[in-house]
C-alpha cells in the first residue's frame, strides 16, 4: 500500500521498499517458527472476534515453516533480479513492485489463516496479481497470462463451490471446528462432494496434471524478474494449501477413505512425474524446460500428499521447501544468463561455463539437486518420499521416485555438457538458429569445434554483476545446508507439525 503512494514522486525507491519489506516479513517469519518451536502454536482473532463468527490466523510449525520458506526465497529473488525488473517494468516500477508485494501477501494469508473462505480471498489476492505480473511479458506474456487468468479462475470457482458445501453440512468456516464436526457426524454425499471440488480447484492452481496447461507458457513468456519469483513459490503454497486439509479440514483418514481424495492425488502425481521429466526432455527453450521440470517436481509433492501418511506429508513438505530453493537457483541462473548474452535456449548455453564460471556452479548445484545427488536437499525429499512409498505399501510410488532421478538426470546433464563438455559454437560456417540466434548444423544441434572463432554471445558474456550473483550464490549453496541439515527440520519441525 506505501509503494504506489511513494513511488509516484520518489519512483527510484521502489525496489528498497519491495526489498525491505520482503526482509522484515522473513525476520518475522523467521521468529514466529522458533516461537513456536519453543513455546506453541500462535493464534489470532482478527478485530477481537472468535470463531466461529470471526476470522482466526494460526501459526504452527507446518505453517512457519511455509512461511519462511516464501519469503526468505522471495526476499533473494527481488534482490536477484532488480537489474531484470529495471528492465522490464521501467517507469512502472512502483507499481510492478506493489504487485508483487500484494503477491507475497496473498501467499502468506493462505499460509497463516485458518478460515476455509479467507484462504479463497487470499488465494485470489495472490492470484490477481500474478496474472498481471505475468501480463508485462509482451504479446507471448499477455496470451500466456489470459490463459493462466481463465484456468486460475476456474481453480478457484472449483474451489470455492467446495467451500460452501462444507459450510452447508458444518455451518462453520473455521478449519478446526469444521474437522470436529465431520469427526462427530457421519460421511455425507456434500461433504464428499466438497472435498473432491477443494482439490480440483488446488490442483489447478498447484499445476498438477491434467490441470498444469497454463504453467508452461506463463514461465516460459512472463518477465524473467516475474517467473523466477513465481516460478519457486506460487504453486508451492497450493501444495501446503492441500497439506493443510490434510491436517486441519477433513478427520484423520477421511480424504483416503470416504471421499477418495488421496488415492487420485497419488494417481495424477505418479502421472505428473514422468510426464514432466519425458516432456522437459524435449524442450530447447531453458525456461520451458524447468517449467515442464516443476510440473513433475510438483508430482512428487502431490505423491508425498497422496499416500496420506505422517511420513509422506513430512516429504512432501520437505520437498516444497527443496523444490522452491532449487527452481528458485534454476531461474535465477537462467535470468543471469540471459542478462549477459541475451539468449535462453539450450544450445545457448554451449561454453558458458569457462564465460560465466559462477552462474553456472549455481547452475549445477540447482540441478545436481533436483537429480537427487546426495547431500544435495533434493535427495533427502526423494529419499523420504520413497520411504513413504515403503512405509505405505505401494512399490509404485518407490520405483517411480527412484525412477524420476534417472529421467531428471535425462535433460539436466544435456544442459551440463554443453554447458562444460562442448566447445564454444563456431562463429562461421553454420546457420544461426531463427529461434536463438545460436549456430547449429543440419541436425539443429551445436557442432562441435575448436574454441577458434567463437561466437559473439559466448565471446561477449562475462559474468553478472554481484548483486545478480550473490542471491543466486545463496539460493544454490541452501541446496546443501539444507540437505546436510534435513534431519534436523525433519524430526524438529516437520514431524512434530504433521502430527
Amino acid at each position: 500500500m506505501v509503494i504506489p503512494v511513494v513511488t509516484r514522486t520518489r519512483s527510484g525507491v521502489a525496489f528498497s521498499l519491495a526489498l525491505g519489506g520482503s526482509a522484515l516479513s522473513t525476520a518475522a517469519s523467521a521468529w514466529a517458527l522458533a516461537e513456536v518451536l519453543a513455546n506453541g502454536s500462535i493464534r489470532y482473532d482478527l478485530g477481537g472476534w472468535a470463531p466461529p463468527v470471526g476470522i482466526q490466523y494460526v501459526v504452527d510449525e507446518v505453517s512457519a515453516f511455509v512461511a519462511l520458506v516464501v519469503t526468505s526465497v522471495a526476499t533473494l529473488v527481488i534482490a536477484g533480479t532488480r537489474r531484470w525488473a529495471e528492465r522490464e517494468a521501467g517507469a512502472r516500477a512502483g507499481p510492478f513492485y506493489a504487485l508483487v508485494m500484494l503477491l507475497l501477501a496473498g501467499l502468506g494469508g493462505m499460509v497463516v489463516t485458518a478460515d476455509l473462505f479467507n484462504l479463497f480471498v487470499f488465494l485470489e489476492i495472490s492470484s490477481l496479481a500474478a496474472y498481471t505480473l505475468v501480463f508485462l511479458g509482451g504479446r507471448a506474456g499477455m496470451l500466456a497470462g489470459f490463459r493462466y487468468l481463465v484456468l486460475g479462475s476456474i481453480g478457484g470457482a472449483f474451489y470455492l463451490l467446495g467451500v460452501g458445501f462444507l459450510y452447508f453440512s458444518t455451518g462453520t468456516l473455521n478449519m478446526e471446528e469444521t474437522a470436529t464436526i465431520l469427526a462427530a457426524s457421519p460421511s455425507s454425499r456434500s461433504v464428499q462432494a466438497g472435498a473432491v471440488f477443494i482439490f480440483v480447484g488446488l490442483g489447478l492452481k498447484m499445476a498438477l496434471v491434467p490441470l498444469h496447461l497454463w504453467l508452461p507458457d506463463a514461465y516460459t513468456h512472463a518477465p524473467s524478474s516475474v517467473n523466477s519469483l513465481l516460478a519457486p513459490i506460487m504453486t508451492k503454497v497450493g501444495a501446503y494449501a492441500m497439506v493443510r486439509m490434510f491436517l486441519s479440514v477433513f478427520p484423520d483418514g477421511y480424504l483416503k477413505d470416504e471421499a477418495l481424495v488421496a488415492d487420485g492425488l497419488l494417481v495424477l502425481g505418479l502421472v505428473g512425474i514422468v510426464f514432466g521429466s519425458v516432456a522437459a526432455i524435449r524442450q530447447s527453450d531453458i525456461r520451458r524446460m524447468l517449467a515442464y521440470s516443476s510440473i513433475g517436481q510438483l508430482g512428487l509433492i502431490a505423491v508425498g500428499i497422496g499416500l496420506a501418511t505422517p511420513l509422506g506429508l513430512v516429504a512432501a513438505l520437505l520437498h516444497v521447501m527443496n523444490h522452491a530453493v532449487m527452481k528458485g537457483t534454476l531461474f535465477l541462473a537462467a535470468a543471469s544468463v540471459r542478462l549477459s548474452t541475451g539468449l535462453s535456449s539450450v544450445n545457448g548455453l554451449t561454453g558458458l561455463g569457462r564465460a560465466m564460471p559462477l552462474t553456472m556452479a549455481c547452475f549445477t548445484l540447482g540441478a545436481l539437486s533436483m537429480v537427487g545427488i546426495p547431500p544435495m536437499a533434493g535427495f533427502f525429499s526423494k529419499w523420504w518420499a520413497a520411504q513413504a512409498g515403503v512405509e505405505s505399501g505401494q512399490w509404485v510410488v518407490v520405483a517411480v521416485v527412484l525412477g524420476s532421478s534417472l529421467l531428471t538426470a535425462v535433460y539436466v546433464f544435456i544442459v551440463l555438457e554443453r554447458v562444460y563438455l562442448r566447445p564454444a559454437l563456431p562463429a562461421e560456417g553454420h546457420e544461426a538458429s531463427e529461434e536463438t540466434g545460436v549456430p547449429v548444423d543440419e541436425t539443429g544441434d551445436a557442432p562441435d569445434a575448436s574454441d577458434e572463432g567463437v561466437p559473439a554471445h559466448v565471446r561477449g558474456a562475462s559474468e553478472s554483476p554481484v548483486d545478480v550473483v550473490l542471491p543466486l550464490a545463496v539460493l544454490a549453496l541452501a541446496t546443501v545446508v539444507l540437505g546436510v541439515a534435513n534431519s534436523f527440520i525433519v524430526t524438529h519441525v516437520l514431524e512434530p507439525g504433521v502430527r
